[in-house]
């Protein structure tokens, strides 16, 4: 039976009224083309569901047609109110953005399902600033999915080299420690993901085929 995987994407499109942001599209794309190539049921989802913002900076320089192709789906993306039942979800990965940092902190629908796709012994991924979305996650018996187990995301030191840092509403990675995780950095755009059981995180752009490799190693 093919997997199924849900992918929830930013529909953030701007920092204040003079940065515009989005979804950074390597992160959705090259995950997607890894799971593509092994006929995975992909679900795109978005908090506002319809067309996901791409941030106009992740298409500077030469970004492969295949990576460019996988836009198309991010055209129509399913509303998140509209998933009634994580059950048929065997993973879940949210591929960032800044926009991430916007819109799904606080999203109390994309939290409840990735408790309940965790609590299933399910894969949870996320990459870069995707992991703005596991801040608020807390567990059945209230604990933070983060505390005490080892993750990584964008580092500070890596969103103050953007000089982004200014605009975030808050930086990720001090979030995550605040909540009790384990975070582990490694030098700045170094390819680097952490495991903690069925928790996979990777810290920057460069990390992403690493991570969607890993959701892959997991689901077989």
């Amino acid at each position: 039976m093919s997997k199924h995987i849900l992918m929830v994407v930013t529909t953030a499109d701007k920092m204040n009224e003079d940065h515009k942001t989005g979804l950074w599209l390597s992160e959705f794309g090259e995950a997607f083309v890894e799971f593509s190539r092994l006929g995975y049921n992909i679900t795109v989802a978005s908090p506002l569901g319809g067309k996901a913002p791409v941030d106009d900076r992740s298409l500077e320089g030469d970004t492969p047609q295949e990576i460019l192709d996988t836009a198309k789906y991010l055209e129509n993306t399913l509303k998140l109110d509209e998933i009634k039942d994580a059950s048929s979800f065997d993973a879940i990965f949210l591929p960032g953005g800044h926009g991430t940092m916007f819109d799904l902190p606080d999203n109390g629908k994309l939290q409840e399902i990735v408790r309940d796709v965790y609590e299933a012994d399910k894969v949870v991924a996320a990459v870069c600033h995707g992991p703005a979305g596991l801040v608020g996650v807390k567990l059945t018996d209230g604990s933070n999915l983060v505390a005490g187990k080892a993750v990584t995301a964008f580092t500070d030191e890596e969103e103050r080299e953007t000089t982004l840092d200014q605009y975030m509403p808050f930086l990720l990675e001090s979030r995550m420690r605040e909540l009790g995780a384990d975070f582990v950095a490694k030098s700045n755009w170094t390819d680097h993901i952490q495991v903690a059981g069925n928790l996979i995180t990777g810290q920057n752009p460069q990390s992403t085929v690493s991570v969607a490799k890993e959701v892959i190693k997991k689901l077989s």
